[in-house]
Protein backbone atom coordinates (compact mmCIF):
# COMPACT_ATOMS: atom_id res chain seq x y z
CA UNK A 1 0.00 0.00 0.00
CA UNK A 2 2.79 2.04 1.07
CA UNK A 3 3.99 1.66 -3.30
CA UNK A 4 0.75 1.85 -4.65
CA UNK A 5 -0.77 4.84 -2.57
CA UNK A 6 0.41 7.82 -4.51
CA UNK A 7 0.17 6.39 -7.68
CA UNK A 8 -3.73 5.07 -7.21
CA UNK A 9 -4.79 7.32 -4.39
CA UNK A 10 -3.00 10.95 -4.16
CA UNK A 11 -4.78 13.67 -5.68
CA UNK A 12 -2.78 16.69 -6.27
CA UNK A 13 -3.23 20.15 -8.07
CA UNK A 14 -0.11 20.23 -11.03
CA UNK A 15 2.12 22.03 -10.29
CA UNK A 16 2.52 25.26 -12.51
CA UNK A 17 5.27 24.69 -14.90
CA UNK A 18 6.30 25.45 -18.39
CA UNK A 19 7.41 23.31 -20.75
CA UNK A 20 10.79 23.66 -22.47
CA UNK A 21 12.52 21.26 -25.25
CA UNK A 22 16.58 21.09 -25.13
CA UNK A 23 18.61 20.34 -28.05
CA UNK A 24 21.54 17.66 -27.38
CA UNK A 25 24.56 17.71 -28.95
CA UNK A 26 23.72 14.31 -30.52
CA UNK A 27 20.74 15.83 -32.57
CA UNK A 28 18.08 14.41 -30.26
CA UNK A 29 15.85 16.45 -27.23
CA UNK A 30 15.51 16.82 -23.71
CA UNK A 31 11.93 17.87 -22.23
CA UNK A 32 12.34 20.00 -18.96
CA UNK A 33 9.10 21.05 -16.92
CA UNK A 34 10.37 24.02 -15.28
CA UNK A 35 9.06 26.08 -11.81
CA UNK A 36 9.97 29.72 -12.23
CA UNK A 37 11.11 31.75 -9.76
CA UNK A 38 12.93 34.76 -9.49
CA UNK A 39 17.28 34.51 -10.65
CA UNK A 40 18.42 34.49 -6.91
CA UNK A 41 15.72 32.07 -5.32
CA UNK A 42 16.86 28.37 -4.73
CA UNK A 43 16.86 25.86 -7.56
CA UNK A 44 16.21 22.07 -7.08
CA UNK A 45 16.60 19.81 -10.17
CA UNK A 46 14.45 16.64 -10.32
CA UNK A 47 15.12 13.35 -11.91
CA UNK A 48 11.84 10.87 -11.95
CA UNK A 49 12.11 6.72 -11.82
CA UNK A 50 11.69 4.15 -14.34
CA UNK A 51 8.90 5.24 -17.13
CA UNK A 52 7.86 8.22 -15.05
CA UNK A 53 6.74 11.31 -16.14
CA UNK A 54 5.54 14.74 -15.34
CA UNK A 55 2.53 13.25 -13.90
CA UNK A 56 4.14 10.52 -11.50
CA UNK A 57 3.02 11.26 -8.36
CA UNK A 58 6.23 11.74 -6.70
CA UNK A 59 7.22 14.06 -9.47
CA UNK A 60 4.49 16.22 -8.54
CA UNK A 61 5.10 16.19 -5.06
CA UNK A 62 8.67 17.53 -5.46
CA UNK A 63 7.40 20.00 -7.48
CA UNK A 64 4.99 21.16 -5.54
CA UNK A 65 6.97 21.48 -2.14
CA UNK A 66 9.40 23.19 -4.03
CA UNK A 67 6.65 25.75 -5.59
CA UNK A 68 5.36 25.65 -1.26
CA UNK A 69 8.96 27.60 -0.32
CA UNK A 70 9.33 29.68 -2.76
CA UNK A 71 11.97 27.39 -4.78
CA UNK A 72 12.05 27.15 -8.50
CA UNK A 73 12.47 23.87 -10.24
CA UNK A 74 13.63 22.06 -13.36
CA UNK A 75 12.24 18.19 -14.35
CA UNK A 76 14.07 16.66 -16.40
CA UNK A 77 12.14 14.31 -18.92
CA UNK A 78 14.25 11.59 -19.84
CA UNK A 79 14.32 10.53 -23.34
CA UNK A 80 11.11 8.54 -24.96
CA UNK A 81 9.23 9.22 -21.25
CA UNK A 82 8.30 12.95 -22.68
CA UNK A 83 4.98 13.84 -24.65
CA UNK A 84 6.56 12.69 -27.91
CA UNK A 85 9.35 9.94 -28.92
CA UNK A 86 13.03 11.14 -29.06
CA UNK A 87 14.59 11.41 -32.18
CA UNK A 88 17.32 9.32 -31.52
CA UNK A 89 17.48 5.67 -31.47
CA UNK A 90 18.72 5.46 -28.19
CA UNK A 91 16.57 5.47 -24.92
CA UNK A 92 17.38 6.06 -21.14
CA UNK A 93 18.78 3.99 -18.39
CA UNK A 94 20.04 3.49 -14.75
CA UNK A 95 23.68 4.68 -15.85
CA UNK A 96 23.15 7.31 -18.19
CA UNK A 97 24.59 10.19 -16.91
CA UNK A 98 25.08 12.45 -19.96
CA UNK A 99 21.90 14.02 -19.71
CA UNK A 100 21.94 14.84 -16.22
CA UNK A 101 24.79 16.07 -16.16
CA UNK A 102 23.94 18.37 -19.64
CA UNK A 103 21.07 19.71 -17.93
CA UNK A 104 22.98 20.68 -14.85
CA UNK A 105 25.60 22.52 -16.72
CA UNK A 106 22.71 24.42 -18.73
CA UNK A 107 21.07 25.31 -15.49
CA UNK A 108 24.07 26.67 -13.88
CA UNK A 109 24.49 29.05 -16.71
CA UNK A 110 20.86 30.01 -17.02
CA UNK A 111 20.99 31.30 -12.50
CA UNK A 112 24.58 31.16 -11.91
CA UNK A 113 23.91 32.91 -8.65
CA UNK A 114 21.03 30.69 -7.52
CA UNK A 115 21.90 27.80 -4.23
CA UNK A 116 21.06 24.80 -6.65
CA UNK A 117 20.35 21.27 -5.35
CA UNK A 118 19.01 18.14 -6.85
CA UNK A 119 16.71 15.28 -5.86
CA UNK A 120 16.45 11.67 -7.98
CA UNK A 121 14.00 8.49 -7.66
CA UNK A 122 14.61 5.62 -8.01
CA UNK A 123 16.13 5.18 -11.43
CA UNK A 124 16.96 8.97 -11.17
CA UNK A 125 18.36 8.68 -8.24
CA UNK A 126 20.59 5.97 -9.46
CA UNK A 127 21.54 8.34 -12.33
CA UNK A 128 21.69 11.29 -9.64
CA UNK A 129 24.48 8.97 -6.98
CA UNK A 130 26.42 7.50 -10.47
CA UNK A 131 27.07 10.97 -11.73
CA UNK A 132 28.37 12.31 -8.40
CA UNK A 133 30.45 10.09 -7.61
CA UNK A 134 32.01 10.28 -11.41
CA UNK A 135 32.28 14.16 -10.70
CA UNK A 136 33.63 13.98 -6.98
CA UNK A 137 34.65 17.32 -6.28
CA UNK A 138 34.07 18.33 -9.73
CA UNK A 139 30.59 20.18 -9.12
CA UNK A 140 29.41 24.03 -9.61
CA UNK A 141 29.94 26.00 -6.74
CA UNK A 142 26.10 26.65 -6.27
CA UNK A 143 25.19 22.44 -5.87
CA UNK A 144 24.86 22.70 -2.09
CA UNK A 145 23.32 19.30 -1.76
CA UNK A 146 21.40 15.86 -3.45
CA UNK A 147 18.79 13.83 -2.21
CA UNK A 148 18.24 10.20 -3.92
CA UNK A 149 15.07 8.35 -2.65
CA UNK A 150 14.27 4.50 -3.51
CA UNK A 151 17.18 4.03 -4.52
CA UNK A 152 17.99 0.31 -5.89
CA UNK A 153 21.86 1.02 -5.29
CA UNK A 154 22.50 -2.88 -7.17
CA UNK A 155 20.65 -3.17 -10.38
CA UNK A 156 21.13 -7.09 -10.66
CA UNK A 157 19.91 -7.93 -7.29
CA UNK A 158 17.29 -5.12 -7.56
CA UNK A 159 16.01 -6.92 -11.17
CA UNK A 160 16.50 -10.13 -9.22
CA UNK A 161 13.86 -8.85 -6.51
CA UNK A 162 11.66 -7.18 -8.70
CA UNK A 163 11.09 -10.66 -10.62
CA UNK A 164 9.61 -12.35 -7.09
CA UNK A 165 6.40 -12.55 -5.72
CA UNK A 166 3.87 -9.57 -5.84
CA UNK A 167 6.62 -7.22 -6.88
CA UNK A 168 6.27 -9.11 -10.05
CA UNK A 169 2.89 -6.69 -10.43
CA UNK A 170 5.54 -3.55 -10.61
CA UNK A 171 7.95 -5.44 -13.06
CA UNK A 172 4.66 -6.43 -15.46
CA UNK A 173 3.45 -2.76 -15.00
CA UNK A 174 7.25 -1.16 -15.97
CA UNK A 175 7.42 -4.06 -18.91
CA UNK A 176 4.60 -3.49 -20.58
CA UNK A 177 5.58 0.10 -21.35
CA UNK A 178 8.77 -0.26 -22.01
CA UNK A 179 8.10 -2.94 -24.55
CA UNK A 180 5.37 -0.70 -26.07
CA UNK A 181 8.23 1.80 -26.78
CA UNK A 182 10.38 -0.90 -27.94
CA UNK A 183 8.30 -2.05 -30.91
CA UNK A 184 7.20 1.24 -31.38
CA UNK A 185 11.19 2.24 -31.83
CA UNK A 186 11.81 -0.88 -33.59
CA UNK A 187 9.33 0.36 -36.97
CA UNK A 188 11.85 3.48 -37.28
CA UNK A 189 14.54 1.71 -36.47
CA UNK A 190 14.07 -2.09 -37.90
CA UNK A 191 18.05 -3.17 -36.65
CA UNK A 192 17.10 -2.67 -33.21
CA UNK A 193 15.50 -6.26 -32.66
CA UNK A 194 12.72 -7.83 -34.13
CA UNK A 195 9.45 -7.10 -33.04
CA UNK A 196 8.27 -10.67 -31.98
CA UNK A 197 11.68 -10.83 -29.83
CA UNK A 198 10.88 -7.98 -27.91
CA UNK A 199 7.02 -8.76 -27.44
CA UNK A 200 7.99 -12.33 -26.42
CA UNK A 201 9.91 -10.30 -23.52
CA UNK A 202 8.93 -11.51 -20.01
CA UNK A 203 10.72 -9.89 -17.27
CA UNK A 204 13.12 -6.48 -16.93
CA UNK A 205 15.88 -8.53 -17.24
CA UNK A 206 15.29 -9.83 -20.54
CA UNK A 207 14.56 -6.27 -21.85
CA UNK A 208 17.94 -5.49 -20.55
CA UNK A 209 19.24 -8.20 -22.35
CA UNK A 210 18.05 -7.48 -25.79
CA UNK A 211 17.33 -3.73 -25.75
CA UNK A 212 18.76 -1.45 -23.13
CA UNK A 213 22.32 -3.44 -22.90
CA UNK A 214 23.38 -3.78 -26.85
CA UNK A 215 21.25 -0.42 -27.44
CA UNK A 216 23.37 1.77 -24.88
CA UNK A 217 26.59 -0.16 -25.42
CA UNK A 218 26.84 -2.96 -22.69
CA UNK A 219 27.75 -6.24 -23.70
CA UNK A 220 24.31 -7.95 -22.03
CA UNK A 221 21.98 -7.23 -18.86
CA UNK A 222 24.43 -7.96 -16.43
CA UNK A 223 27.35 -5.93 -17.60
CA UNK A 224 24.76 -3.39 -17.90
CA UNK A 225 24.08 -3.68 -14.42
CA UNK A 226 27.15 -4.26 -12.73
CA UNK A 227 28.56 -0.91 -14.92
CA UNK A 228 25.87 1.00 -14.31
CA UNK A 229 24.42 0.61 -10.50
CA UNK A 230 25.31 3.71 -7.83
CA UNK A 231 26.94 1.37 -5.22
CA UNK A 232 30.36 1.29 -6.36
CA UNK A 233 30.08 4.91 -6.52
CA UNK A 234 29.00 6.10 -3.44
CA UNK A 235 32.36 6.38 -2.28
CA UNK A 236 33.31 8.87 -4.23
CA UNK A 237 30.40 11.39 -3.62
CA UNK A 238 31.74 14.55 -2.02
CA UNK A 239 28.86 16.45 -2.08
CA UNK A 240 26.43 16.54 1.13
CA UNK A 241 23.67 13.94 0.04
CA UNK A 242 20.34 12.48 1.44
CA UNK A 243 19.86 8.83 0.55
CA UNK A 244 15.97 7.79 1.96
CA UNK A 245 15.31 3.75 1.00
CA UNK A 246 12.72 1.80 3.25
CA UNK A 247 13.73 -1.96 4.27
CA UNK A 248 10.68 -2.85 2.84
CA UNK A 249 10.95 -1.79 -0.64
CA UNK A 250 9.63 -4.33 -2.95
CA UNK A 251 12.21 -3.54 -5.31
CA UNK A 252 15.51 -4.01 -3.62
CA UNK A 253 16.59 -6.30 -1.25
CA UNK A 254 17.46 -5.13 2.16
CA UNK A 255 20.57 -6.30 2.68
CA UNK A 256 21.59 -4.16 -0.02
CA UNK A 257 21.18 -1.13 2.11
CA UNK A 258 23.41 -2.52 4.53
CA UNK A 259 26.10 -2.30 1.90
CA UNK A 260 25.00 1.48 1.78
CA UNK A 261 25.28 1.64 5.62
CA UNK A 262 28.49 0.04 5.16
CA UNK A 263 29.95 2.36 2.85
CA UNK A 264 28.09 5.37 4.26
CA UNK A 265 30.32 5.01 7.51
CA UNK A 266 33.60 5.34 5.42
CA UNK A 267 32.28 8.55 4.06
CA UNK A 268 30.55 11.55 5.77
CA UNK A 269 28.95 13.27 2.72
CA UNK A 270 26.06 10.29 2.89
CA UNK A 271 23.77 10.93 5.47
CA UNK A 272 21.48 7.54 5.36
CA UNK A 273 17.53 7.23 6.71
CA UNK A 274 16.25 4.14 6.11
CA UNK A 275 13.20 3.52 7.66
CA UNK A 276 11.55 0.17 8.21
CA UNK A 277 8.00 0.85 6.12
CA UNK A 278 7.73 2.96 3.59
CA UNK A 279 7.62 1.15 0.56
CA UNK A 280 9.20 2.32 -2.81
CA UNK A 281 8.58 5.74 -3.30
CA UNK A 282 5.86 5.74 -0.73
CA UNK A 283 7.09 7.55 2.99
CA UNK A 284 3.14 7.99 4.17
CA UNK A 285 2.46 9.00 7.65
CA UNK A 286 -0.39 9.62 9.54
CA UNK A 287 -3.18 7.85 11.75
CA UNK A 288 -5.72 7.91 9.24
CA UNK A 289 -6.01 7.62 5.11
CA UNK A 290 -8.11 10.60 4.72
CA UNK A 291 -5.30 12.74 6.79
CA UNK A 292 -1.78 11.53 5.40
CA UNK A 293 1.39 13.22 5.68
CA UNK A 294 3.63 12.67 3.23
CA UNK A 295 7.17 12.72 4.41
CA UNK A 296 9.76 12.19 1.18
CA UNK A 297 8.66 15.61 -0.10
CA UNK A 298 9.03 17.19 3.46
CA UNK A 299 12.54 15.62 4.63
CA UNK A 300 13.83 16.36 1.06
CA UNK A 301 12.72 19.69 1.37
CA UNK A 302 13.64 20.45 4.97
CA UNK A 303 17.21 18.70 3.83
CA UNK A 304 17.72 21.47 0.97
CA UNK A 305 16.52 24.13 3.06
CA UNK A 306 19.12 23.49 5.20
CA UNK A 307 21.92 22.90 2.39
CA UNK A 308 20.61 26.50 1.04
CA UNK A 309 21.24 28.44 4.79
CA UNK A 310 25.00 27.54 4.44
CA UNK A 311 24.67 24.56 6.96
CA UNK A 312 25.94 22.03 4.58
CA UNK A 313 28.05 21.56 1.58
CA UNK A 314 31.04 19.74 0.29
CA UNK A 315 33.16 17.01 2.34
Amino acid sequence: MQTLWGKLFRRQKPALTVVERWDTPDGDFLEVHRLPASNSQPRVMLLHGLEGTVRSHYAQALLNEGARRGWGADLLIFRSCGSEPNRAKRFYHSGETGDASFALDRIVEEFPSSPLAIAGVSLGGNVLLKMLGEKGSDLPKQLCAAAAISVPFDLERSSRRINQGFSKFYQRFFLDSLRKKAEEKATQFPDLAPVDRISALRTLEDFDDLITGPLHGFRDAQDYYRRSSSLPYLERIRLTTLLLSAVDDPMLPPEVLDDVRDIATRNPALHIEFVEKGGHAGFIAGLWPWRPFYYAEYRVGEFFARAFSGKAGRV
